[in-house]
């Protein structure tokens, strides 16, 4: 599965972005996707999953003001991103794998396919 980011971009705080991650294959059962990102100087970190069950998972940095969701061939997931703040800028990466443990689901090494990564700057 090749995975492929966009919609990522530069706005001020309080503005709102929309990412999306379109993989190139319907995965199989039981696989989660998810975002991370990461900011120059910075280690990669996890925003947001979403599991084959459509349970959702969120760093506490994005609780309450990203959304992610998926579409329902469950090829392509989204990340609705509001009220962003300056500290929000990073590189985005959509991730995917297979047979991720809930536990696993926050660390960027048990995913096996990633994004190119897509770029958001934010200005205060």
């Amino acid at each position: 599965v090749q995975l492929q980011a966009s919609g990522g971009g530069s706005a001020q705080a309080g503005d709102s972005l929309r990412l999306s991650c379109l993989a190139s294959a319907r995965p199989s059962s039981g696989y989660t996707m998810g975002w991370f990102r990461q900011a120059p100087g910075k280690e990669r970190e996890f925003v947001a999953a979403i599991r084959w069950s459509g349970h959702t998972y969120y760093a506490d940095s994005a609780r309450g003001r990203f959304t992610i969701s998926r579409d329902n061939a469950k090829t392509t997931v989204f990340l609705q991103m509001n009220s962003l703040k300056p500290e929000d800028a990073a590189v985005y990466y959509c991730a995917g794998g297979g047979g991720i443990i809930l536990s696993s689901i926050r660390i960027p090494r048990a995913y096996d396919h990633w994004g190119q990564g897509t770029l958001v700057t934010v200005s205060s």
